[in-house]
C-alpha cells in the first residue's frame, strides 16, 4: 500500500498541469549602498510578496534569521485575520516579519534574497496563481534607514533592467506599518506540509532557489516559530 506522504506527492505531480509553478530565480547583484546595523541587538524586516507560506519558508532557511513569522500588515487590527484580509477589501497585505541578527546577515542581503528568489517584484497585485491586493509586493520598512536602502535598491535593479522590460513594482512607502501574526495554522506552513501541492509546486522550489543561488546563508535546518518562540 502506498504510504500517505507518497500518495500526497503522486497526486502533487499529477496536478501538475494545473499548478502555477514558482518563477525561476533572477541573479542580481547586492544593494550597492547598505544599510548600517542599528545597534547591537537584532533587527526587523518586513515584508510581502504573495502568499506568506513561501516567503516564510524562505528566510527560515536563511543564516542569521532568528524567527521568520506569517502575518498581515499595512491594515488595521481588527481586519487582521485570513478570511477577512482574503477577501481582498482590507489594505493588508500577507506578510512576513523577519527577525535577525544585523552581525550576521544584513538589511540588504534579506532585500537581495526578497528580489531574487523569494518572489516576483514585477507582479501587480498578485503573484503566481494568487491575486488581489493582499498578495501585493510591498517593503514596509522598520527605519528611514530601510526605507532609505529599500528605494536605492530598487531604483538600483531597475536602472540594470534585471527583468528585463518589466519594471519593479514594489512598494516601499508604508513606514512601520504595524504587524499582526497570522493564525497558528499558517506558521510554519510548508515545513509542516510537504506534500501539499500549492507547496510542492509553488514554495518548495523558492527554497530551492535559495540553496542554489545563495549558498552563503543557506541553511539545512529551517527555525520554526515554534523552536523560535521558546529559545527567546
Amino acid at each position: 500500500m502506498m504510504k500517505r506522504p507518497a500518495l500526497l506527492l503522486a497526486f502533487a505531480l499529477a496536478a501538475a498541469p494545473f499548478a502555477a509553478q514558482a518563477e525561476p530565480a533572477v541573479a542580481i547583484p547586492p544593494p550597492a549602498a547598505e544599510a548600517p546595523a542599528q545597534g547591537t541587538g537584532l533587527e526587523t524586516a518586513v515584508l510581502a510578496g504573495g502568499c506568506f507560506w513561501g516567503i516564510q519558508a524562505v528566510y527560515q532557511h536563511v543564516s542569521g534569521v532568528k524567527n521568520a513569522v506569517s502575518g498581515y500588515a499595512g491594515g488595521a487590527q481588527k481586519d487582521a485575520y485570513y478570511q477577512t484580509v482574503s477577501s481582498g477589501r482590507t489594505t493588508h497585505a500577507e506578510a512576513v516579519q523577519i527577525t535577525f541578527d544585523p552581525k550576521q546577515i544584513s538589511y540588504g542581503k534579506i532585500l537581495q534574497i526578497y528580489f531574487s528568489v523569494a518572489h516576483d517584484p514585477t507582479q501587480l497585485n498578485r503573484q503566481g496563481p494568487d491575486a488581489g491586493p493582499q498578495y501585493r509586493s510591498e517593503i514596509f520598512p522598520q527605519s528611514e534607514a530601510q526605507a532609505k536602502i529599500a528605494k536605492a535598491y530598487i531604483a538600483q535593479l531597475d536602472a540594470a533592467k534585471a527583468w528585463k522590460r518589466r519594471p519593479i513594482v514594489t512598494k516601499t512607502g508604508t513606514m512601520k506599518a504595524s504587524f499582526f501574526a497570522a493564525e497558528d495554522y499558517h506558521q510554519d506552513y510548508a515545513t509542516r506540509h510537504p506534500y501539499q501541492p500549492y507547496i510542492v509546486f509553488n514554495d518548495a522550489p523558492k527554497v530551492e532557489n535559495l540553496k542554489k543561488t545563495f549558498p552563503d546563508v543557506w541553511r539545512d535546518q529551517p527555525v520554526l516559530v515554534q523552536q523560535a518562540e521558546k529559545t527567546n
